[in-house]
């Protein structure tokens, strides 16, 4: 039998039939599911090899040929055209190879992106003006164009209020926020919901949070090496699963909670949606503050060789967070005895007191 344990790289065969519909054109949920499964399989720590020869049958759709090409050259331009479709690239974009950083650029952006992540943290409202000088001083060779496109990545932005300067369509698709001065005192009435950068030894991460704003419980979490919607999708699903349903769930104005998939997920599980004023830290300030804890007292503490190694300490921070620390603002008692504590106590409907104040 098979040890998992001992197995360090999968290869996943993938043939036309699996990613494609008999028409031609591809099978969007398949791969959806394909694309989680082989990440979440990464996160985990294999290293995963995919193995596709569904780009000619998707080429041949898109190219309008009456059936699958037999000459060579024919074949090979469906696979090109057919492999920009399954990526989602222009095909303009094929012709064009960006210089590749090296080994030790990549650590010294790594290093960077520590660093941003660290300044960040401390001061949530530093911009890349402030922060160019700060790494400067460090004695770091950046510049403004370069920490802009690094906070990209790791999906920051200097937290203040700004001018709305956003396009109309963008607007339609925010939410209002439904906290101000909202008394909370019941678990699972107000949830929030947040991503964060984690630094790695030589790479990183995102971690997906969500927090019960009465009892202060982390309540889900979800690792991921991207920014992609189906994580944050994942990570709330699987806090349901486990916790049951919240009456609201606040999150900012990032594209994971402005998607059509994230609405469509609350909507399903009558959820109402609530987001942060654009740039207002202070309104997701619970979930806010949790993060900064992490970092300060475990990741900036300690260095990761892999995602299987702070996939295992970001569990055991959750788990003592939640059942062991004591909190002076719940009365010195732990996030879990106060969440258990109220469902012992009696059941009260949440939808009816969804919008109390």
């Amino acid at each position: 039998m098979l040890n998992m344990n001992e197995v360090r790289r999968i290869v996943v065969k993938v043939g036309s039939s699996t990613i494609t519909y008999d028409n031609g054109k591809p099978n969007i949920r398949r791969i959806e599911q394909l694309v989680r499964t082989i990440s979440d399989l990464q996160n985990r720590g294999f290293e995963m090899v995919l193995v596709s020869s569904g780009a000619v049958a998707v080429g041949t759709a898109k190219l309008g040929l009456a059936e699958r090409p037999k000459e060579l050259s024919v074949k090979q331009a469906a696979a090109a055209v057919g492999q920009c479709e399954l990526m989602h690239i222009q095909r303009s974009k094929v012709y064009y190879k960006p210089a590749e950083r090296s080994v030790d650029e990549q650590l010294r952006q790594e290093s960077i992106m520590a660093r941003i992540d660290h300044w960040h943290t401390q001061m949530p409202g530093i911009g890349t003006r402030k922060l160019v000088r700060q790494l400067k001083n460090e004695g770091l060779s950046v510049g403004r164009k370069l920490v802009r496109r690094l906070m990209g990545e790791m999906g920051i932005q200097a937290i203040y209020p700004k001018a709305n300067l956003s396009k109309r369509n963008f607007r339609e698709t925010i939410v209002p926020y439904l906290l101000r001065n909202k008394a909370v005192f019941l678990p699972n009435q107000v949830w929030s919901i947040d991503i964060t950068y984690i630094k790695m030894q030589h790479s990183h991460m995102y971690l997906t949070a969500i927090i019960d704003w009465y009892s202060r419980m982390i309540v889900g979490w979800n690792l991921s090496d991207t920014l992609d919607t189906g994580y944050v999708i994942q990570a709330v699903k699987d806090a349901v699963a486990a916790h049951g349903t919240p009456a609201i769930l606040n999150s900012d104005q990032g594209c994971q909670f402005t998607s059509n998939a994230y609405k469509t997920l609350l909507r399903e599980l009558r959820i109402w949606q609530s987001m942060d004023g654009k740039s207002w830290w202070a309104d997701n300030v619970m979930i806010e503050r949790w993060s900064r804890s992490l970092k300060t007292e475990e990741i900036y503490l300690n260095e990761y060789p892999n995602p299987r190694a702070l996939r295992k300490a970001i569990s055991v921070y959750i788990q003592q967070y939640n059942s062991v620390r004591p909190h002076q603002a719940l009365e010195y008692k732990t996030p879990e005895s106060v969440y258990q504590s109220c469902f012992a106590s009696k059941a009260t409907d949440l939808d009816s007191l969804v919008l109390a104040g």
